[in-house]
């Protein structure tokens, strides 16, 4: 019997399973994994829901597997952070070599989170890999990039994580910068011919719809401006509530509330921001979110890093017409980035709304991108330094917007992707006492919470140290990948 579920096939049952609340976490259903076949499952519940004496939930557990659901990370004896780390991999790896419910089978072992995520997710991977690196954990970091690209060439895209309700957008395209990475720790150029046909695959899932583009138009993943310029924006074709937060978007939606609100909802878990003000148009409610509407600093900038990635392993092999057509790409790109996301007034980058043809007022850490990737001059680099350390730099770490919405991804919250940005942002351009600053305000912080809980977190709260980061869809997650694998390599630097 095949195990592999997709939402759509008991959909019935899905959508009463979500509504009734008879679990705590809506993620909890999309883990599930059936014990019988699926037309099996149905026909039994259409039979028996509504006859005397059914139980929901007896009925579900009776139909599937939830074992994994959670993962436990409680240990008797705290040990010192580092050996708690390098342990930890070991606990949050997993192997997934057939389909099970809705997980999709990877030819390699991976890393997951932890906490209530037992999947592999893209950006976040690339992240754990900064930690493996700094463990010396080389063949987790190779399977990876496998992983990625089997799911490159298997579906078009790395999907947000490796389940099949995924599989309608990717997350922050880093595949590129997961090859550096591993071409620095292994001293093997050679990568980049090895993975060229799956750095061009992605290349053109992001690009797919340019074609036929108009100028002051946009057709999936890809935007033309007014004046022709082509930029990128984070989108996800389905319009329907996400399955792992079924209940919460419904209850979310609230007319008048636009018609393309869901997609606008998914599009901005493909950026890894769910959820900020960022993409709300009135900055607070999130039945203002506008995410299709603008184009993205951090993914224009991630996808300048591909562009020019292409151009360099084209050039090693000696394909001259692509190297040509990829540098130019990037350079083209490289001007837009300057053109339409630069605020020199404000001294910082700001997403572009491509219908007001105006920046937008939020205020996001996503303006390390061009200084993390080397993008920015001199004097933009420091006007930028100088708006970090006035507005983003607080005693536990860097926050990822100025403002305080209650959104996980707003102010007071500290992530450990933009430390380590932020981190060699500053030193890419000689701010070192900034980066030191930087370093070390975000790893006391993590070292506090480790003291006081025997835990890593998902994210910290960088302005209130003494209690433990807030706000957002669930509870503050333990494990916890990413935090692992920056707080490693920021300790090496």
């Amino acid at each position: 019997m095949s195990t592999q579920l997709y939402i759509k096939d008991i959909q019935s049952l899905f959508e009463d399973v979500q509504r009734s609340k008879i679990f705590d976490d809506q993620k909890t259903m999309t883990d599930a994994v059936p014990l019988f076949p699926i037309s099996e499952i149905n026909e039994k519940y259409e039979k028996e829901k509504n006859t005397e004496g059914f139980d929901l939930k007896t009925f579900v557990l009776s139909n599937f597997d939830f074992l994994g659901t959670k993962i436990n990370l409680e240990r008797e004896n705290k040990l010192p952070i580092n050996l708690h780390i390098n342990q930890l991999w070991d606990e949050l790896s997993r192997n997934a070599p057939v389909e099970k419910g809705t997980l999709l089978k990877l030819p390699k072992p991976y890393i997951v989170p932890g906490g209530r995520f037992n999947e592999f997710f893209y950006w976040d991977s690339y992240y754990v890999m900064l930690g493996l690196q700094a463990s010396g954990r080389i063949e987790m970091m190779e399977n990876i990039v496998e992983n990625c690209s089997y799911l490159i060439h298997t579906f078009g895209f790395v999907p947000n994580a490796s389940r099949t309700h995924f599989l309608s957008r990717s997350q922050p395209p880093y595949f590129s910068l997961m090859l550096d990475l591993l071409a620095e720790s292994t001293n093997n150029g050679e990568i980049y011919s090895k993975y060229y046909s799956t750095l061009e695959k992605e290349y053109l899932f992001w690009m797919d719809g340019e074609k036929e583009l108009e100028s002051n138009c946009a057709s999936k993943r890809v935007i033309k401006t007014k004046e022709g310029a082509t930029l990128n924006r984070y989108y996800d074709a389905e319009n329907e509530p996400r399955p792992e937060s079924y209940l919460i978007d419904i209850e979310d939606y609230k007319k008048p509330a636009n018609e393309d609100f869901y997609r606008n909802i998914r599009a901005a878990c493909e950026s890894g921001w769910d959820f900020s003000s960022r993409w709300f148009a009135d900055g607070d409610k999130i039945q203002t979110i506008e995410t299709l509407n603008l184009a993205q600093v951090d993914l224009n900038c991630l996808l300048w890093h591909l562009e020019k990635t292409l151009a360099e392993a084209s050039e090693l092999q000696n394909l001259s017409e692509k190297q040509e057509y990829y540098r130019l790409r990037a350079e083209n790109r490289k001007k837009a980035i300057d053109q339409y996301f630069w605020d020199p007034e404000g001294k910082i980058y700001r997403d572009y709304h491509i219908k007001k043809h105006q920046h937008t007022a939020s205020e996001s850490i996503a303006t390390l991108y061009p200084l993390f990737l080397k993008l920015a001059n001199l004097s933009q680099a420091k006007a930028v330094s100088e708006t970090i350390a006035e507005k983003f730099l607080y005693q536990g770490g860097i926050v990822t917007t100025t403002k305080n919405s209650g959104q996980q991804w707003d102010f007071p919250n500290a992530w450990a992707p933009y430390q380590w940005l932020g981190f060699l942002s500053m030193k890419n351009y000689g701010f070192d006492d900034l980066a030191e600053k930087i370093k070390t305000n975000w790893c006391l912080n993590v070292e506090r919470v480790y003291n006081n809980t025997g835990k890593l977190m998902e994210k910290y709260n960088a302005l209130d140290t003494e209690t433990i980061a807030g706000g957002g869809e669930y509870p503050n997650q333990d494990g916890f990948g990413w935090t692992n694998g920056v707080y490693l390599k920021l300790k090496q630097n």
